[in-house]
């Protein structure tokens, strides 16, 4: 869990309610012996300059190319995002998707929603949505899971996750599930 801003706490209770103890990552030391890492929602500007400050950007890129899955929910999903606007910013540029920022407005436009997910079956997937992105372009390789309002809210890539919307702010584990049997752990 990248534990440095953002809603790493609610990504760790959800793993927890899974059986899984959740390490808190803010220095790439402790990256070592992880299978998988979560890049929570929060301000993507903000945990792109923690990851410079910290000296954690060349080391999650090392992370993902050893074998490690990444899974981003917003602000996590636009830093593994390859191609970024509204305003454009550095990013990890593992995910080959493009997002736009706060696509679906400012923090009033927030709001809740089911999806239909095949991949998760049934019930409906619940999403909810705080000044999302938006992903605009699907690359080579980007399967979607899930779609709102026209637009993917969640895809993945090998073992790359993204997802536009929060599932910790849920009772519902599945996307955590999910991620865990991509990174091996369930």
């Amino acid at each position: 869990m990248l534990a440095l801003q953002g809603s790493f706490a609610l990504h760790a209770a959800s793993l927890e309610r899974l059986g899984v103890h959740a390490v808190e990552v803010r220095r790439a030391d402790a990256l070592e012996g992880l299978d998988g890492l979560i890049i929570p929602g929060g301000e993507s500007s903000t945990m792109l300059k923690f990851l410079l400050e910290e000296d954690l950007f060349d080391p999650l890129l090392a992370f993902h190319r050893d074998g490690g899955a990444l899974y981003g929910t917003c602000a996590g999903a636009i830093l593994l995002a390859s191609e970024v606007s509204g305003p454009s910013q550095k990013s990890l540029g593992l995910l080959d998707i493009g997002v736009r920022r706060n696509g679906y407005g400012r923090q009033v436009h927030s709001h809740a929603a089911t999806v239909s997910c095949r991949a998760l079956g049934e019930p409906e997937l619940p999403v909810v949505m705080i000044r999302a992105p938006v992903i605009t372009r699907i690359g080579s390789g980007v399967e979607v899971l899930a779609s709102h309002r026209g637009a993917p809210v969640f895809v993945q890539s090998g073992r790359l996750l993204a997802t536009t919307f929060h599932p910790e702010l849920t009772e519902d584990l599945r996307v955590h599930r999910w991620f865990l049997r991509l990174a091996s752990l369930a």
